[in-house]
């Protein structure tokens, strides 16, 4: 069993920067592939950005609509993953949650096991 939480949501201006966080805990962290995901309003869930675990290093992978502005990083010791949002525009505004599944990358939602309970980015215009 994995527990995820975010933290780190808020309202911030466009332009303007956030960082999400995911604590993770329950089996080991590293043997488990992590996705960020968000939901704006009346659309379905979207993949933003994830990561396989590889050996030492790993391969991360990023929705079109983020490239060049988000960074997904993760601290192994700590069991956390986060989310750096730079230059951020008004439709990125969503309800934020970072996912887990055994071993290997999807960017499909339907692929993953286990979900934080979300955190809100709000980017004003």
């Amino acid at each position: 069993q994995v527990q995820l939480v975010e933290s780190g949501g808020g309202l911030v201006q466009a332009g303007g920067s956030l960082r999400l966080s995911c604590a993770a805990s329950g089996r080991t962290f590293s043997t488990y592939a992590m996705g960020w995901f968000r939901q704006a309003p009346g659309k379905e869930r979207e993949f933003v950005t994830g990561f396989s675990w590889s050996g030492s290093g790993g391969s991360t992978y990023y929705a079109d609509s983020v490239k060049g502005r988000f960074t997904i990083s993760r601290d192994r010791a700590k069991n956390t993953v986060y989310l750096q949002m730079n230059n951020l525009k008004p439709e990125d505004t969503a309800v934020y949650y970072c996912a887990a599944r055994p071993l290997y990358f999807s960017d499909s939602s339907d692929d993953y096991d286990y979900w934080g309970q979300g955190t809100q980015v709000t980017v004003s215009s």
